[in-house]
């Protein structure tokens, strides 16, 4: 590249050439004018190629590092993810556990309390069969109570 930007910047030693690129009112230079001036713009062009090149690796490095640095977020990510994820398989299970042991617990207590409730139905059973012999006692009293007048009566007379 550097043979041919000699090449066109020797051309522009012609009026014509110096008129095509707007520069129509510079004077042609004298031989080691041009030489130097080529020589400038070689080494402007070889700076050029030099910088181009460490910008490009410098591009180069920040997106291997930038790649690096996205990697290592992703996987930060992806781990605090799975912890998160873990520890919520861990509270289901735990839950799971306690759900199954509360129903068990559940159904204890309601065979207790069948139990209970079948034994105060007994009590009152046993209670109304008392209140019944009671009243049954009650009863044969007081026809007891009219057979022995009526003896008495009957006997008196």
């Amino acid at each position: 590249t550097g043979g041919n930007c000699s090449g066109d910047w020797r051309r522009l030693g012609t009026k014509t050439e110096r008129r095509r690129h707007g520069m129509a009112g510079a004077k042609p230079l004298p031989a080691s004018g041009k030489q130097e001036l080529e020589e400038a713009l070689l080494q402007i062009a070889h700076q050029h190629h030099h910088q181009s090149l460490r910008h490009r690796q410098q591009t180069e490095r920040a997106k291997k590092d930038a790649l690096r640095s996205a990697v290592r977020v992703a996987d930060v990510l992806v781990d605090t993810v799975d912890g998160e994820a873990h520890q919520l398989f861990v509270n289901e299970k735990r839950i799971e556990l306690e759900a199954r042991a509360l129903l068990s617990a559940v159904t204890r207590y309601r065979k207790q309390t069948d139990q209970w409730l079948a034994a105060t139905n007994e009590i009152n059973s046993a209670l109304k069969e008392i209140g019944d012999f009671e009243n049954w006692m009650k009863i044969m009293d007081f026809e007891c109570k009219g057979i022995n007048a009526a003896i008495r009566n009957i006997h008196q007379s």
